[in-house]
């Protein structure tokens, strides 16, 4: 590779890591052209998948000011550069995996710490921000609602009082 090709790859590949809400390393060895290119599509509305040069690699994400991914540069190293929801995509890498056995999750970058395959999992579990969002304002809402019942209770308490106590009298008269 030319010096000018390196220079410019490494400029890409830093871009990219500092727009990044995450990074996810996997190791692609075996998968077939249209396996990459259905993996690709998986993952095209979050994330951006990209083969590099784990020396580029290394270089681009220290000028980043990215550290510790170099224990996971080793061997054929694709890097998916999340843009979106960091959940959605480990889980369409996690169920990709599953079918195929040649992609393998080495780790990842998340909020200045480093992931292991583990921890990458873990975050294929969460469910959706929509979702949490959603779990979230039912617990407000419920919250609310009892916070209403709370504050007419007296009112309505009195209301049923005073009623009984009408209901009372024009049985007495």
């Amino acid at each position: 590779m030319a010096r000018d090709d390196r220079t410019a790859t490494i400029a890409d590949l830093k871009e990219k890591f500092e727009n990044a809400n995450a990074v996810l390393l996997t190791e692609y060895r075996g998968l077939t052209v249209g396996q990459l290119q259905e993996l690709r599509r998986s993952i095209m509305a979050n994330a951006e998948y990209k083969v590099a040069k784990n020396t580029l690699a290394r270089i681009a994400a220290q000028q980043a000011g990215i550290e510790g991914l170099d224990d996971l540069l080793h061997g054929p190293t694709a890097v998916v550069f999340v843009s979106g929801e960091i959940s959605e995509v480990a889980k369409a890498l996690r169920n990709f995996s599953k079918e195929n056995d040649a992609l393998v999750i080495k780790g990842g970058y998340f909020e200045g710490s480093v992931l292991d395959a583990a921890q990458v999992g873990k975050l294929a579990d969460l469910e959706s921000r929509e979702v949490l969002l959603a779990k979230s304002a039912s617990v407000l809402k419920a919250a609310l609602y009892s916070a209403a019942y709370v504050f007419t209770a007296p009112a309505v308490k009195a209301v049923r009082t005073i009623d009984a106590l009408r209901a009372k009298e024009e049985a007495a008269a």
